[in-house]
């Protein structure tokens, strides 16, 4: 019986989302969780305690363990740029949380460092990997909704004032770069953009309506997509009992809606399309699984992964595109580059 091979990964930072990594890796015969680091010291050893591996007492430590192939970064959004930055330096794979970055300037300067050192890097959009959303791009890629005309995302969830006090960089520009759309939101940016195409140009508004923070709990923003398509992008954590996630795309031959991570509508002129009966998916934790398992192949079979560092981009863009419209007034378009809200204020 011949045996699995297994990449070794190492986490950095041990809150909340770490939980999911090392769960999926401890689920996944390919890879082999080796150790985890945080700055908190006490957290990494509750964290490796727990799961039996080793506990890093800095992050050169762990960089320097050869039996370490990919480096999960689950730490805040902030950080993300120099941590990716010196764990390229020392040639581990990446795999980092959502958003890889709060500035584009940092983005590129991540997929550089990454490129320079010969490493591969990966960033976190479990969405894309339920089998519906697959059938739905596969739907619109081969045309059956005809030519796009109104793609819109709603994302309408709760989050209180507690939950942004309950830690100092939560609702701050420094850490979080945003609020709403670059937290809660950045997955069904990155959705609506991955099945209906690139963002040419935008208008937004972003604010703190409710929640007493320097980020947005609230923002619009009006879509036109490269393919004439136009779209609106209504995100909030004021939703009171949360209302939960949309995607609706309409075409002049068909309408597809997707609430939450479940095709509910599909129609299509002069055609019946059986919708598929799906294995049961959860985003998290089935999506990360999913992604650790191809970054482990990816590595073993030297080849990029299924989410490569580059998508980051596009979601990427198109927030820091509506932050900066909410502050100057004016339409953006993607043919300069962006500046994060906090840099313009």
């Amino acid at each position: 019986m011949s045996v699995v091979k297994t990449t070794g990964f190492g986490i950095i930072g041990c809150g909340i989302i770490a939980e999911v990594h090392a769960k999926g890796i401890l689920e996944t015969d390919e890879a082999r969780l080796i150790g985890v680091y945080d700055s908190i010291q006490t957290k990494a050893v509750d964290f490796a305690k727990k799961y039996q591996v080793i506990s890093f007492s800095s992050l050169e430590e762990m960089l320097h363990n050869d039996e370490i192939d990919v480096i999960c970064i689950c730490t805040p959004s902030g950080i993300h740029p120099e941590q990716t930055v010196q764990v390229a330096k020392a040639k581990k794979h990446i795999l980092v949380e959502k958003p890889m970055a709060i500035k584009m300037d940092d983005y590129s300067r991540m997929v550089e460092a990454c490129e320079e050192n010969n490493v591969l890097i990966s960033t976190v959009f479990p969405r894309r990997m339920s089998p519906q959303a697959q059938f739905a791009r596969k739907i619109i890629q081969e045309g059956k909704l005809g030519r796009l005309s109104l793609c819109s995302g709603y994302v309408k969830i709760y989050r209180d004032q507690h939950y942004y006090d309950s830690a100092g960089w939560r609702g701050t520009w420094e850490m979080d770069g945003g609020g709403a759309m670059m937290n809660q939101g950045i997955h069904t940016v990155d959705m609506l953009q991955w099945l209906v195409g690139p963002v040419a140009s935008l208008y937004g508004k972003a604010k703190a309506v409710l929640r007493d923070i320097e980020v947005e709990d609230t923002v619009i923003s009006l879509l036109e997509f490269k393919n004439g398509a136009m779209g609106v992008l209504e995100i909030t954590t004021t939703a009171f009992e949360g209302k939960g996630q949309v995607l609706s795309i309409h075409g002049e031959k068909g309408t597809l809606v997707i609430q939450e991570d479940t095709i509910t509508v599909l129609e299509v002129e002069g055609e019946k399309i059986e919708i598929p009966s799906f294995e049961p998916f959860k985003v998290i934790p089935d999506g990360h699984r999913i992604q650790i398992k191809d970054m482990a192949l990816a590595v073993q079979e030297q080849r990029s992964p299924i989410v490569p560092g580059t998508e980051g981009k596009h979601s990427l863009e198109i927030i820091l595109g509506t932050y900066e419209s909410s502050t100057t007034g004016k339409e953006v378009s993607f043919l300069h580059d962006l500046k994060s809200k906090a840099q313009i204020l």
